[in-house]
């Protein structure tokens, strides 16, 4: 069965090592929704840096999930002091499962103060697509299929939410998801 990888991609308003207590509560949260998300049903694992110090995330071991890379409009640091990014590389069973895991719980509550943290850029901040059981994708890839939804909208190797797509290609319904009228309420 096919998994679902999600690359999710946003510029920081400041530096990773900036000493200022939003950049700390945002890494509180972050460090939260990991620990929660960890234990969600559906989630199968992310990328995290073999020897990685917070804010590395360029020339860090990645293992299996390849070398780190940004997309093309990221114009900012590339040093563990400039760095200004957030992004996240990770592997889930299926949709209704992300969308439940992402849109409740301390994930929404961190969704609701993302223009506190977060530059708007124009550009999408996340990405879906299908890999097959038991291969792990990488960095490259999310920015390869981020960089595609940018610039030509969803299809069945690079979506979103929005507009979804099944393991073969189909679109997804509103059911194959978990979009509803309780669902609704919690985004």
């Amino acid at each position: 069965m096919p998994h679902l990888a999600l690359y999710t991609f946003g510029v920081l308003k400041s530096p990773l090592a900036d000493p200022t207590p939003l950049t700390h509560e945002f890494y509180d949260i972050g460090e939260a929704v990991y620990r929660t998300f960890s234990q969600q049903p559906g989630y199968l694992a992310r990328a995290e840096a073999v020897d990685g110090d917070r804010g590395q995330l360029f020339g860090a071991d990645w293992g299996a999930w390849g070398e780190f890379t940004v997309p093309t409009w990221y114009d900012k640091g590339r040093t563990t002091e400039t760095t200004a990014l957030a992004t996240t590389l990770s592997l889930w069973t299926d949709l209704r499962l992300a969308f439940d895991a992402i849109y409740t719980g301390i994930h929404r509550e961190a969704l609701n103060r993302r223009y506190d943290w977060f530059e708007r850029t124009g550009h999408a901040n996340y990405v879906f697509w299908w890999v097959p059981d038991g291969a792990i994708p990488t960095w490259q890839a999310g920015v390869s299929k981020l960089e595609h939804l940018h610039a030509h909208g969803s299809a069945p190797h690079a979506f979103t939410f929005h507009q979804a797509f099944t393991p073969d290609g189909t679109p997804a319904g509103a059911k194959d998801i978990g979009i509803g009228p309780k669902s609704a309420r919690a985004r």
